[in-house]
């Protein structure tokens, strides 16, 4: 379970602080008693940022997704022919 420090608490402690984070447990830091941010490992982060760098939401979410040569014109095609009298 994370520690929780005030803001002027982690400032005063900042070296225990990332000493504690960089064991492994993550360290969440308040301002006006909601949770701000959260210190974690170098490992913890790096796990972290890898994890969606494979997902379709990834991908997508690309700002030049459309220079990877992707075709994204539609069809002027407007579907088939239906008989009215068969409806």
């Amino acid at each position: 379970m994370p520690s929780e420090w005030r803001l002027q608490e982690a400032k005063n402690n900042l070296n225990l602080l990332i000493k504690k984070a960089a064991s492994g447990e993550a360290q969440v830091v308040s301002v006006h008693g909601k949770p701000a941010a959260v210190v974690v490992s170098v490992e913890a982060y790096a796990r972290l940022t890898r994890l969606g760098q494979d997902t379709l939401s990834t991908a997508l979410l690309q700002p030049d997704l459309a220079s990877e040569g992707l075709d994204f014109a539609r069809s002027p095609d407007i579907g088939r022919n239906v008989d009215p009298s068969l409806t």
